[in-house]
C-alpha cells in the first residue's frame, strides 16, 4: 500500500464471495493481491461438523441430523450458522419443556425447529438472502 514503510506489520485480508467482480485494478496488477486462497463450500463431513459447533450450548434433539446434511448440500458455513440460530429462536419461542436436571440449562432444538427454520431461509428469506447467506440452488425444506 502506498505510504507505508517497508517494515510495517500490517497484513490485509481481502474477502468476496464474488472474485469476478473485483475491479481489474486490484485484481490484476501484479503485488496488490499477493496470495488468493479460495475456501470452497463444506462437503458432507465438514456440514455435519458445522452443525456440532454451531449448536454448541444446545441440546440437538433430532430424528435424522443426516437429512439436514444432505438438504444443506451446495449451502455456506454462514448458512449453516444462521439455520441453527433460526432453530433456536423457534425452539426458545416454542415453549417446550427441556429434558431433564441434567439438560435443564440447555435448550432443546428438535427436527420441526430446523424445518422451521430452513423453510423461512429458503422458502421466505427470498433470492437476496439465499445469495447473502451462500445458500445453493440444491437446498431443500422439505
Amino acid at each position: 500500500m502506498d505510504g507505508l514503510n517497508e517494515d510495517a506489520d500490517i497484513l490485509f485480508i481481502l474477502t468476496t464471495n464474488r472474485p469476478e467482480t473485483l475491479e481489474p485494478a486490484l485484481a490484476a496488477r501484479p503485488g496488490r493481491v499477493d496470495t488468493a486462497i479460495e475456501i470452497p463450500l463444506p462437503d458432507t463431513t465438514c456440514r455435519r461438523r458445522l452443525f456440532e459447533l454451531y449448536s454448541k450450548g444446545l441440546k440437538l434433539s433430532l430424528e435424522n441430523l443426516d437429512s439436514f446434511i444432505t438438504r444443506t448440500e451446495g449451502v455456506s458455513a454462514a448458512f449453516i450458522r444462521e439455520l441453527v440460530r433460526k432453530a433456536a429462536l423457534f425452539a426458545a419461542d416454542s415453549g417446550d419443556e427441556m429434558l431433564n436436571d441434567v439438560d435443564a440449562e440447555r435448550l432443546v432444538v428438535r427436527h420441526h425447529h430446523l424445518d422451521e427454520a430452513l423453510y423461512e431461509l429458503v422458502e421466505l428469506g427470498g433470492e437476496l438472502t439465499k445469495n447473502i447467506l451462500g445458500a445453493g440452488k440444491a437446498v431443500k425444506c422439505q
